[in-house]
């Protein structure tokens, strides 16, 4: 049986999202798209080789030869369209941010658990083996006890005036989009949910923030710091430092490790580096979904673990003297 996959919205992630990853899974195929502009659906399915346009969303998800949902939509939509594909009878994949806030995001859990269908939240970097190591690493205890965690990601800016990031009502800001990831790393690596204890954003239009920094304390006592930036002086910059009471682990892109990783751990004295595969975190993403839909396996970044993420956003919103998106 074929896992038939419908997008809504020509988004620039979708092909690296899930064309791209769908060519090397077997058993999967994107099948159709809808967008609001119906031109740029066509454009984009005759590039992408996508043989069905459809004129709007809601015939993507009415469409009967379609099992599961990509959603690549601002964020501001995700949760309209997530509980109309559950609705549907469709699995969802949905980009990250999840949802605008935590409210949205337990609404959209609560319409997957009426379903019984696959949702996952897209932070593919979970799904890579790099970052099974990196836990696995933690849980083992070679470091000792996590002390400290810094994760840092900044995109290339300037961000463009129109880009949908800088729209506050389009769930726009750095953390929303750039640092949900060291937010997701943190709570990932420790397995466990932090408090905010105090943030500090740069704002360039009113209430999007183009740097956020939070600081976070866990229930084990380790404390982070996590960064997000896209200002104009930025450069490209994943990294995660962690220190424990027995040495230190680092661990270079973890966002893409397909482009080029590290992880390095310095322990009783001894040091040693190593990197894992070059295959996608995408393509390992998607196939962590099909196993999902079509064994019942358990995904890392489930509606739960999303409720969980979004309510450390939210916090860091309000430690920072900004509104909570969608508020």
């Amino acid at each position: 049986m074929t896992l038939n996959f419908g997008i809504l919205g020509a988004a620039k992630i979708a092909p690296q999202g899930l064309i791209e990853p769908a060519r090397e899974t077997p058993g999967v195929a994107v099948r159709s798209i809808g967008a609001r502009d119906v031109a740029r659906a066509r454009h984009f399915a005759e590039v992408h080789q996508v043989p069905v346009v459809h004129r709007d969303y809601g015939s993507v998800i009415s469409d009967p030869e379609i099992q599961a949902v990509y959603i690549p939509l601002p964020i501001s939509e995700h949760a309209t369209w997530t509980q109309k594909a559950l609705d549907a009878g469709k699995h969802v994949l949905c980009e990250k941010s999840f949802a605008m806030n935590a409210s949205e995001a337990r609404s959209m859990r609560a319409a997957a658990a009426r379903s019984g269908l696959v949702l996952m939240d897209a932070f593919h970097y979970r799904y890579h083996p790099l970052f099974a190591a990196a836990v696995e690493v933690i849980k083992s205890g070679e470091i000792g006890e996590v002390q400290r965690l810094e994760a840092e990601f900044r995109v290339k800016g300037p961000v463009p005036e129109d880009d949908i990031r800088m729209t506050y009502a389009l769930g726009g800001g750095v953390l929303m989009d750039i640092g949900c990831y060291p937010v997701s790393w943190a709570r990932h690596l420790l397995q466990e949910e932090p408090k905010v204890t105090s943030a500090c954003a740069v704002v360039g239009p009113d209430q999007v923030d183009l740097e956020m920094r939070a600081s976070l304390l866990f229930p084990s006592g380790a404390e982070a710091e996590i960064i997000g930036g896209m200002q104009s002086s930025d450069r490209f910059k994943a990294l995660i430092n962690v220190e424990g009471s027995a040495g230190t682990l680092t661990i270079a892109n973890p966002l893409v490790p397909q482009f080029g990783h590290e992880m390095r751990v310095s322990a009783g004295g001894e040091e040693r580096i190593e990197t894992f595969t070059q295959k996608a975190s995408y393509t390992f993403q998607l196939e962590a979904f099909c196993r999902a839909v079509t064994h019942g396996d358990p995904i890392w970044t489930d509606p739960d673990d999303a409720v969980s993420q979004m309510k450390v956003i939210d916090a860091c919103y309000q430690k920072a003297g900004l509104k909570v998106r969608g508020s």
